[in-house]
């Protein structure tokens, strides 16, 4: 083999990117010192994007395809390296391959957690994550910014980067959506929405599109969630005195399996407290509201009557009342009067109660 052709066998004719990662966005296509043959194929696959770079300068960017690498294919490295008729020796650059696939499952959540102020609860602390996916619409510009001279640069070089952008811009929007924090969980998709918004000029600068932002959770600290567990408890109990019955009646069969051991007896005087309780309760339902025994005997009413006047009737009258009418003449023995529990109107001197108003008033004067 002569020295010429150990030369071209170490020349690059074939360039491509086989990728088997997965989670690779950028590979940078390593020949022998760089150099490339004249009429060299590039393969470029779907999903990919093939960038030439020299000497720190981004030329030439190929989607999709398999060209024949000739100064027609290669309009700004011809210009950056002088071609200006052609050229048929071989040639240096660096070839990048972009992935410009989707990178799904992306991880982003809050490190530390944040406070947010709640119109119920006031100041509270939040912590949040998610997924998001990405993609590469503009790879010249994403190794400018991003990759630099990286050999091969993956997701997980992006992540800390991305995840603070995301953080930042998910407490921007929840603050200016003024959701209750109990609320927040019905309102994941529009919050998303709004980060992805808030987020497409940031990344856009690196080239990247946001094409999907999901919150999967947003929790509030433990403590927090321990209350209002009990709050949620005491709002399905609901009546305190029906759960307490309800208790009882629970625990007596397990109280009957074993009647002897403490809790057993612990349970009896529990059930016997209990009852006692719903017995007296009950006993003073049917008493209508009477005194408890033992206490004084409720208070005597006083009756009211209602009397007729002039064919009308009037009342209820209390004896104060029917007194001074009495006095003034406008209730006389003949007067009809009637009260709770009479069958019928009865003349005012047939009453007991009333009889004896009739008593110190005086007869009519007698004719001069």
């Amino acid at each position: 083999m002569g020295l010429w052709d150990f030369v071209k066998t170490e020349l690059i004719d074939i360039i491509q990117w086989l990728d088997e990662t997965g989670d690779t966005m950028v590979w940078r296509f390593d020949g022998h010192d760089n150099e490339i043959k004249n009429g060299a194929q590039l393969i470029v696959r779907p999903g990919q994007a093939a960038v030439f770079v020299n000497q720190g300068q981004v030329a030439d960017v190929f989607p999709p395809g398999r060209y024949e690498l000739r100064t027609q294919n290669l309009p700004l490295l011809s210009t950056l390296l002088g071609w200006k008729y052609g050229f048929d020796s071989p040639f240096k650059a660096e070839v990048f391959f972009v992935a410009t696939k989707q990178f799904t499952d992306q991880k982003w959540g809050t490190k530390s957690p944040v406070m947010m102020r709640d119109a119920e609860f006031g100041p509270v602390r939040i912590r949040a994550f998610g997924t998001y996916v990405v993609r590469v619409v503009e790879p010249a510009k994403f190794i400018a910014q991003i990759v630099g001279t990286n050999s091969a640069f993956t997701t997980g070089d992006v992540d800390d980067q991305l995840r603070s952008l995301v953080t930042s811009r998910f407490v921007d929007a929840v603050a200016e959506a003024k959701v209750p924090v109990l609320d927040l969980a019905s309102r994941y998709d529009e919050i998303g929405a709004q980060i992805r918004g808030k987020m497409a000029a940031d990344f856009g600068e690196w080239g990247i599109e946001l094409t999907q932002f999901v919150i999967e959770n947003i929790a509030l600290p433990e403590e927090v969630e321990k209350a209002l567990d009990k709050r949620s408890s005491m709002g399905v109990i609901g009546d305190l005195n029906r759960y307490a019955q309800f208790q009882t009646a629970e625990s007596i069969p397990l109280a009957a399996q074993n009647p002897g051991g403490p809790a057993g007896q612990g349970m009896g005087m529990a059930m016997g407290w209990a009852m006692g309780q719903q017995m007296a309760g009950q006993l003073g339902q049917q008493m209508g509201g009477a005194a408890a025994p033992g206490g004084p005997p409720p208070l005597p009413q006083a009756a009211a009557y209602y009397i007729a006047v002039e064919g009308k009737q009037s009342g209820p009258h209390g004896m104060d009342e029917l007194r001074q009418h009495a006095s003034a003449g406008a209730l006389t023995p003949d007067t009809l009067v009637w009260k709770q529990g009479m069958p019928a109107w009865t003349p005012a001197a047939g009453v007991g109660d009333l009889a004896s108003l009739f008593a110190a008033v005086p007869p009519p004067l007698p004719p001069h």
